[in-house]
């Protein structure tokens, strides 16, 4: 006992350390222009005397103690599926608890995820444009250097990802750390010039502002959301960390050393209020100027860097879910079965945020893009999370209703805010967003209309079995694996088979892979094998939607149950199914055309699945839908 209490201990602050790395980065940039945008919304009409600059600091305290410290800290991450979060987890914990499994958490599921993407090419772009900023502040004549230094610093950050996050992650909670410690340092320094900001923590002062401001409530509140973005990553990294390590990181250093910093702002401007545009940079010494900038420019790094490790994750989920074809996707990490990294995701997302970098060209005009996608999901998270209090956690409808409706409202008006922003650059994660839902539902459909199709010339199992017990071909040494998605009908490919070939393998596995709605299945679950006679056995491996399939080592398993299953005497049989569209089809002709394209540009099951190449036998057929 007296070893593993250590172990323990030593084990949770790596966990700590790596939360605040990966966690928190993204919210932990956001001192950077959080603070500087609500000024400037509230400057263009009304000024910046001492009330209002309180009434902005109170408003921007508040949205992290209420969506933070509240909603995620105190509710959300409570809602976990197995130990995992994040939207797609949440939406599959709510769907399993209602009867019937209702079509509209699934789609809410796909809103929030397809939300979560159009955030993934901000966060880079924004981030690392602000932090380069600083360059400006450190020697205006770098002014025009500012977007090429952004699009190198970023093109390379892509550039890495084929490497794998595993030794850069290593370094991310130190840096991240120091960076934290950074702003509480910085803005405490300014508060023991004027303490009287400390008074913004009365809520009064934000209320204040808003009713007396009431025409300008709406840019403020867009403004003051942005100190809140990287919220839903507490949540989308539950399954790395644990519970624990991100609460106890939140509190312990997270939490207090951003306070710190917003009030050190707020100190700041009010001891210089005529002459600061961008408070963040302007109030450091000109000695920490320079290390400030690098600092800052490598904590945003790491910021973009989770969102985008997340990007690939919750792909990788959506993948497995059957909410999008398959990706390529590469383990960078012998150890870690979450470190992948995904080709065709990561070109997309670079080119997106680089046209974003070239397109906006500063933090500031970034800025009205940055939130409707934020606040999308958090509004998704929120009814999702009333459905997982009344089914899972059996609160009374009022009680849950009296936690989820004000938080609703608060994110809702923050919606709305943001929403306002929509000309100025909002459209680009709607945009985003509105295509990847489309993506989902177009595949979604075509896979049911291509499953309809596939069954109405389907074969019944029992009806084949039958006639091949009466009539028994000749056989081949070894063992055959027919892989299907139709756990009752015959595969398409041992149909094609008999056809073409006439003879049977003296052992022949009819396959079924499904995907759990739990994240992982335990091994002592994954597999069930079943013999219907001497020639014909039935395998249904179950892979959790977190897991990456892995056919062979799953089928290893089936030793176990009887099955003596030999990877170099065994042949896997798939059908490659050649897709046509057709105007009488269940989707438009131009939405046919979209499916098929995106199941000509998945991977294949071989890759997928994990299969040796050499043991891979093909057979094509042609459907119609």
């Amino acid at each position: 006992m007296g070893d593993k209490a250590p172990a323990e201990n030593k084990n949770f602050r790596i966990l700590v350390l790596g939360a605040i790395g990966v966690v928190y980065g993204d919210i932990g940039t956001s001192p950077i222009y959080a603070f500087r945008e609500a000024l400037h919304a509230s400057k263009q009409s009304v000024g910046g005397t001492v009330t209002e600059i309180l009434g902005l600091l109170s408003l921007i305290v508040w949205a992290l103690t209420l969506v933070v410290t509240v909603k995620y800290v105190g509710f959300v991450l409570k809602a976990d599926n197995h130990g995992e979060g994040g939207t797609l987890s949440l939406m599959t914990l709510a769907r399993n608890s209602l009867k019937g499994r209702p079509v509209w958490v699934l789609v809410l599921g796909i809103i929030g995820a397809s939300l979560f993407i159009g955030d993934a090419i901000i966060t880079p772009a924004i981030s690392v444009l602000s932090a380069v900023e600083g360059l400006e502040v450190l020697a205006p004549q770098l002014a025009n250097w500012v977007v090429p230094i952004t699009l190198c610093i970023i093109v390379a950050l892509f550039f890495v990802q084929r490497f794998g996050t595993g030794r850069v992650a290593s370094v991310f909670g130190p840096i991240t750390a120091l960076w934290f410690l950074a702003l509480g340092v910085s803005g405490l320094v300014h508060i023991f010039e004027a303490p009287g900001v400390l008074v913004a923590l009365n809520p009064y002062y934000g209320i204040r502002f808003l009713i007396d401001h009431a025409y300008i409530s709406i840019a403020v509140l867009g403004a003051v959301f942005l100190a809140v973005t990287g919220a839903e990553a507490l949540y989308v990294d539950l399954g790395h960390f644990g519970r624990r390590p991100i609460v106890f990181a939140w509190f312990a250093l997270v939490f207090p050393c951003l306070l710190l910093n917003y009030f050190g702002q707020g100190a700041f401007v009010l001891t210089h209020l005529e002459s600061v545009e961008h408070p963040f940079f302007e109030m450091q010494p000109e000695w920490a100027l320079l290390p400030m900038v690098v600092l800052a420019t490598m904590a945003t790094v790491i910021a973009s860097q989770a969102v985008i490790s997340g990007a690939f994750s919750l792909m990788s989920q959506a993948m497995h879910l059957n909410l999008l074809p398959r990706f390529t996707v590469l383990h960078t990490s012998e150890t870690q079965a979450g470190q992948i990294f995904m080709p065709q995701v990561n070109f997309l997302l670079l080119i997106s945020v680089v046209l974003l970098v070239v397109g906006f060209k500063s933090s500031s005009a970034l800025s009205a893009a940055y939130g409707i996608a934020v606040t999308g999901e958090m509004l998704v998270t929120a009814i999702l999370l009333l459905v997982v209090m009344r089914q899972i956690w059996r609160w009374r409808l009022v009680a849950a209703l009296a936690v989820v409706i004000p938080l609703l409202i608060i994110d809702a008006g923050f919606f709305v805010a943001n929403v306002a922003k929509f000309a100025q650059g909002g459209w680009v994660p709607a945009v985003v967003a509105i295509f990847i839902a489309f993506l989902m539902q177009t595949w979604i459909s075509g896979r049911k209309l291509l499953s309809d199709r596939t069954k109405a010339d389907d074969v019944p199992l029992d009806f084949l079995l039958g006639n091949l017990t009466k009539k028994k071909p000749n056989t081949v040494p070894g063992t055959a694996i027919f892989l299907t998605s139709e756990v009752e009908g015959a595969p398409t490919a041992l149909l094609h088979s008999l056809k073409h070939y006439k003879v049977l393998h003296e052992h022949n596995v009819i396959l079924s892979v499904v995907t759990s709605s739990s994240p992982i299945v335990p091994d002592d679950e994954k597999i069930h094998f079943e013999s219907f006679n001497p020639l014909f056995s039935r395998a249904v491996i179950t892979f959790g939607y977190m897991e990456t399939p892995n056919i062979p080592k799953a089928l290893a398993l089936a030793r176990k149950l009887g099955w003596k299953f030999d990877i170099m005497s065994t042949s896997f049989f798939l059908s490659r199914r050649t897709i046509r569209p057709s105007v009488k089809g269940g989707m438009p002709l131009w939405q046919d055309r979209v499916f098929i394209g995106l199941a000509r540009n998945a991977s294949n099951a071989t890759e997928y699945f994990q299969l040796p190449t050499g043991r891979v036998v093909e057979l094509g057929i042609q459907v119609t839908i």
